[in-house]
């Protein structure tokens, strides 16, 4: 596999001809791997983000609905009861949010497996805090944070799985066919024009003699 550092070589191979587009391309793709993170990782990280802060609010809206904020803190986290609570939704999304940046925005991993687990886990508990727990009897959050704790985790498995890992291998394998082209292509430059492609003989010495002779035997044609 190709550095970006041996990209210097390559580039000065390819200035040697008319290569433009392919000069942009090799640098635009370095200059992406510059950056912290490529654009569409960057907007995966973005909806993670976006997952714990819509939780969060939706949380606290629960909290202040069923009685201020205070008092249901009070109640669901410092007597925390399972069948009851709905802190465990809001710990379920900041831990999913602390595991997916820390993998896919720290460490930049390239493989879907954080993301199949903090998934997996999400659905599994989620589908069994409805099953044993009394959340469908506390009013409409009662459905509504399962049910968008479940949709959003499944939503960036799609993004990541199909959007964000396919993205970034096929810009790899552009790069890396663009660096390969220069040692399939067969290069012939054009080099200095040599004086024997503007070779003309040189005139001959009898043939001007006798030229003048002819001219001095015929009077009409000294005249002319």
């Amino acid at each position: 596999m190709y550095s970006i550092g041996s990209s210097v070589d390559s580039r000065a191979t390819l200035r040697g001809i008319n290569t433009t587009p392919l000069l942009a391309r090799i640098e635009s793709y370095e200059a992406s791997e510059k950056k912290c993170i490529s654009d569409v990782r960057r907007t995966f990280c973005l909806f993670v983000t976006f997952d714990l802060l819509f939780i969060t609010l939706l949380w606290i809206i629960e909290l202040n609905v069923n009685g201020g904020i205070e008092t249901r803190l009070d109640k669901e986290v410092l007597h925390y009861d399972y069948h009851a609570s709905f802190f465990d939704i809001f710990l379920l999304a900041v831990l999913r949010f602390a595991a997916l940046i820390l993998a896919y925005a720290v460490c930049k991993l390239r493989h879907w497996w954080a993301i199949a687990i903090t998934t997996a886990t999400t659905s599994a508990f989620l589908i069994a805090k409805v099953i044993l727990s009394k959340l469908l009897s506390q009013g409409a959050f009662g459905y509504l944070l399962p049910i968008i704790s479940f949709i959003l985790a499944w939503i960036e498995t799609w993004l990541l799985d199909f959007k964000v890992l396919p993205q970034e291998a096929d810009d790899e394998n552009r790069f890396l066919s663009i660096m390969d082209a220069p040692e399939r292509t067969p290069f012939v430059q054009p080099g200095p024009l040599s004086d024997g492609q503007f070779y003309s003989p040189p005139e001959s010495v009898a043939d001007s003699d006798e030229e003048l002779l002819e001219d001095k035997h015929d009077p009409e044609k000294a005249l002319i």
